[in-house]
């Protein structure tokens, strides 16, 4: 591992031969370049070449990186909090082996040009683009993503529900927390994989439904803007063994109520029941957490209650009129 170095000389041009090296792993951190006038390319190219396994470069300013010129046993690759954009390893096919890469923190802005680099990626597993400046608001090209991809963090960029549109087919864990979405928009996103997915902290007005993800597990969708889950979601999501819907602002109505019922009858699958589940509107329940809240059955049965006062209303006329007849009113 190098910690903190600072590069103060020129780098020169100098082809190395790493056939005979046993070195499997390189870390290196803050690394400061403090002499640019030289072809940086001679640089990038002692790290693209090495014959190692896992190479990691971080919190280092880093602006670019050329693909290897033969094959590379590269499996993991961490550029963590650099400055690489959406040019890194476009058309670069020397990656075959590459599992893991992380990106976290940088400043790509494309989704779609993030999926293009994947694409030639034939073993890649786990991708971390979390913390960047993507968006997708739809284009007329597909997005072509590594078919091996398994796990992709999104988190914390500026996606909108277009990123459903965009997304690998095979995906098994999507982690797309702190983004802009406000729904899942229904036939757009067929991910039968997809066993976890995390949508908590964005714009969601209620739960999404399950017809794109028949194979659902876990789903995420704490503090969003959810005031009245559907009940409906525990048949579209059959499957669902854990939903985390806690610090939601709910709205403590009948509906809500019902919503709870089917949840216990369910099996309980609530994370975080009872503590992170609390009444935020109406203004009097405030705070009430929702094993708390009751209403009545006359309550929340419209027809009952119209049934109800209608007996009351004919009773009331029964008791008049047997009045009138007993005390001989005209």
């Amino acid at each position: 591992n190098i910690n903190g170095i600072t590069q103060l000389s020129e780098i020169e041009s100098y082809d190395f031969d790493y056939s005979g090296t046993s070195m499997k792993a390189l870390t290196m951190k803050k690394v400061l370049i403090t002499d640019l006038y030289f072809s940086q390319d001679n640089l990038y190219k002692i790290f693209a070449n090495m014959n190692i396994e896992a190479l990691t470069i971080a919190e280092s300013e880093m602006i670019h990186m050329l693909c290897p010129l033969f094959d590379s046993p590269f499996r993991y690759l961490n550029f963590l909090k650099n400055d690489l954009t959406d040019l890194l390893f476009q058309k670069c096919d020397k990656l075959i082996q590459l599992e893991t890469l992380i990106l976290q923190r940088n400043k790509f802005e494309s989704l779609l040009k993030v999926s293009f680099m994947t694409s030639h990626m034939k073993s890649l597993k786990y991708l971390d683009m979390s913390s960047n400046l993507l968006r997708h608001d739809g284009a007329d090209e597909q997005c072509q993503w590594a078919e091996s991809l398994s796990e992709l963090d999104l988190s914390s960029n500026q996606l909108t529900d277009a990123v459903f549109e965009c997304l690998p087919v095979n995906i098994k864990k999507l982690d797309l927390q702190n983004n802009q979405i406000a729904s899942v928009p229904k036939g757009m996103a067929e991910l039968k994989s997809l066993k976890e997915l995390n949508l908590a902290s964005n714009r969601l007005a209620d739960l999404p439904g399950c017809s794109g993800f028949t194979s659902l597990e876990f789903l995420n969708t704490e503090m969003n803007s959810i005031l009245t889950p559907s009940a409906d979601f525990f048949q579209s999501c059959p499957k669902v063994r854990e939903l985390q819907a806690g610090h939601n602002p709910f709205r403590c109505s009948c509906e809500l109520q019902d919503f709870v019922r089917l949840e216990r009858h369910s099996g309980g699958k609530l994370f975080g029941w009872p503590a992170a589940y609390m009444c935020e509107y109406p203004e009097d329940l405030r705070g009430t957490q929702l094993k708390d809240f009751h209403l009545t059955e006359l309550a929340c049965n419209t027809m009952l209650l119209l049934v109800t006062a209608l007996l009351l209303m004919l009773l009331l006329v029964a008791v008049v009129a047997f009045l009138c007849i007993y005390l001989d009113v005209p």
